[in-house]
């Protein structure tokens, strides 16, 4: 059974954009579907609030990679409140379409993302709370 890749997507799998590791990244995060055996990598880095850059490595099927590089693309120079509200049916949208059992794929590159910007709140101590105020790091005092 041969899948219906639009050119984009295609594209996206042949020439993926930001592949790799940054070098002294802020943060890393690992994503994986047990079901397909698919995985991302992402690292990032952030500047003043902002993606400044963010790559990913794929162990995974085309549509795992044309779907995280196009949404790396998307996501540079976004604030990280943004990023953490990128909707996966953008990337489906983005790509023109997936098939109906590759659309996962764009789901776990969101949940990737929202990972690797949550590694990064936590390594700063800024995770923000539901109410939009940023928690407390409780530091723990040794006996």
């Amino acid at each position: 059974m041969a899948l219906n890749y639009t050119k984009k997507t295609l594209n996206h799998f042949l020439k993926p954009k930001n592949i790799g590791e940054i070098k002294n990244a802020d943060a890393y995060a690992e994503i994986g579907n047990m079901v397909c055996g698919d995985q991302l990598n992402f690292s990032i880095k952030v500047e003043k609030g902002k993606i400044k850059d963010v790559k990913f490595l794929s162990f995974g099927c085309a549509s795992n990679i044309a779907t995280a590089s196009i949404m790396t693309e998307k996501v540079k120079g976004m604030s990280l409140e943004e990023a953490k509200n990128y909707d996966w049916n953008k990337i489906v949208s983005d790509l023109g379409g997936l098939p109906q059992q590759k659309v996962h794929c764009s789901i776990m590159a969101v949940q990737g993302l929202k990972k690797v910007i949550d590694s990064y709140e936590d390594k700063k101590g800024n995770k923000e709370d539901h109410k939009g105020k940023a928690k407390k790091k409780v530091v723990k005092k040794k006996k």
